[in-house]
C-alpha cells in the first residue's frame, strides 16, 4: 500500500513537472547577405536581353522552418515572393531595374513570424548611372492618425539611397488631395516638419533627385490629422 502510495506520489511530481512548457520560441529574423543594400549587382545567369536570374542568399535564423523571400519592383510595385526551407533562392529580374527585398522566416509551431531588414539594390543594365532608389516613407505610418505637435507640425520621416552615392536634394509634396500636387520644399535630410490642419487627411510623396539630375518618386502615404 505505501509502494503504491508513493508511486503515485512520484507519477503525480512527474505529470505537473512536464505540464506546459510554454509557448513555442518564435523565429527570429534573418540576416540578409547578397545582393548588398543600396548595390548595383552585377551577378546573375543572364537569360534574355531584358532579364537575369539572381540567387538571392540569407543567413539561417533561430527557431525557424522555412523563409518567404519577397522581391519588390520599385517601378513597378510588382512583388514576386518564394518560399523555401533553405537559405537562398533565385528569381528572374529585369535589367537596369531597383528592387526591395526581404525575407520572412517562419515556424509552424509559432503563430508569430520574424521580418528581416529590406535591402534595396539596382540590376545592373547598360546604363553607367543610375536614379537614386525611390525614397522608402517611414513615418507617418499609412493610413495612420497622428497628433499634431505644440507648433501644430507633424514631422515627415523617409530613408533614401543611391548606388552612385550622390544624391542632391529631396523634395517633399504634401496635399489632402491624391497624389499630392503641393511641393512643401527640398531637403537634404530625410526629414521634414509640416504644417498640418486637424480633421484632415493628408498624402504625401518625395521625390529624389541626385547631383547628375536623375530623379525617382516615391509612393504615396496618407494619414490623418487629430
Amino acid at each position: 500500500m505505501i509502494r503504491n502510495i508513493i508511486w503515485l506520489s512520484i507519477l503525480v511530481l512527474l505529470v505537473s513537472c512536464g505540464g506546459d512548457d510554454g509557448p513555442p520560441p518564435a523565429p527570429e529574423g534573418a540576416e540578409l547577405i547578397f545582393p548588398e543594400e543600396n548595390s548595383e549587382c552585377t551577378t546573375g545567369v543572364e537569360i534574355n536581353q531584358n532579364s537575369t536570374q539572381i540567387t538571392f542568399q540569407w543567413r539561417a535564423s533561430n527557431h525557424t522552418e522555412s523563409y518567404r523571400l519577397s522581391v519588390l519592383n520599385l517601378e513597378t510595385n510588382v512583388t514576386q515572393t518564394i518560399n523555401t526551407a533553405s537559405t537562398s533562392a533565385s528569381v528572374t529580374v529585369s535589367k537596369g531595374t531597383p528592387y526591395a527585398w526581404s525575407v520572412t522566416s517562419l515556424n509552424t509551431t509559432s503563430d508569430q513570424v520574424a521580418s528581416s531588414q529590406t535591402w534595396l539594390f539596382y540590376n545592373a543594365g547598360s546604363q553607367t548611372t543610375y536614379a537614386p532608389f525611390p525614397a522608402q516613407l517611414v513615418s507617418p505610418l499609412s493610413g495612420s492618425t497622428v497628433q499634431r505637435d505644440i507648433a501644430n507640425e507633424v514631422l515627415l520621416e523617409w530613408s533614401g539611397g543611391d548606388v552612385d552615392n550622390d544624391i542632391d536634394t529631396f523634395e517633399v509634396f504634401l496635399s489632402d488631395t491624391n497624389p499630392p500636387t503641393t511641393s512643401i520644399g527640398e531637403t537634404s535630410n530625410m526629414e521634414m516638419p509640416v504644417s498640418v490642419e486637424s480633421g484632415t487627411v493628408y498624402y504625401w510623396r518625395v521625390v529624389t533627385t541626385d547631383l547628375e539630375g536623375n530623379t525617382s518618386i516615391s509612393g504615396v502615404f496618407d494619414f490623418k490629422v487629430l
